[in-house]
């Protein structure tokens, strides 16, 4: 029997890809890579040129968005100058992934350095395997009485029961 690695992020992910590359009909998604890295999941998404001040991440109903913005740079338009190419995208970025409930929403990091946006989304405590220690000797019998006369009852009965044993 193979054993499939769990991802939470699978379905939701590849959707929204294909629908923004076809609503948007340009290239204008943010490249990710996402892998596992023991407890944690890591987003890595190219934002080259962002201003880290216009990067917004929120997460509502399990559904983590990043948004962006690049701006145009400003070229001179006259007889001497002008663009010659621009291939470059601009504007606003979005991305989506839809997060499973086995993971800790309240705890992600976000750190955008050198054009690079790097989301860390931790495994929720409750969602990790759990030991359960096994103790040996540690059973314990236990007298159900409806009051205090009835365990000074059961008690007298057991030394008596003792003493004739004798």
């Amino acid at each position: 029997m193979a054993l499939v690695e769990y991802n939470p992020f699978r379905g939701l992910d590849r959707f929204f890809d294909q629908f923004a590359q076809m609503a948007s009909g340009d290239s204008r998604l943010m490249p990710m890579d996402l892998y596992r890295d023991g407890d944690d999941f890591v987003a890595r998404m190219d934002l080259p040129g962002v201003d880290p001040s216009s990067i917004d991440i929120d997460v509502h109903d399990n559904v983590l968005t990043v948004r962006a913005e690049r701006k145009a740079n400003d070229v001179k338009h006259d007889e001497h100058s002008g663009w010659v190419s621009r291939e470059r995208s601009y504007g606003s970025f979005a991305r989506q992934l839809s997060l499973d409930s086995s993971l800790d929403a309240s705890r992600i990091t976000a750190d955008y350095t050198d054009g690079e946006l790097v989301l860390t989304i931790p495994v929720a405590e409750e969602a990790k395997p759990q030991k359960i220690q096994v103790t040996q000797g540690q059973h314990r019998a236990v007298t159900v009485g409806t009051d205090e006369s009835d365990a000074s009852e059961q008690k007298a009965e057991t030394s008596t029961d003792a003493k004739a044993a004798d």
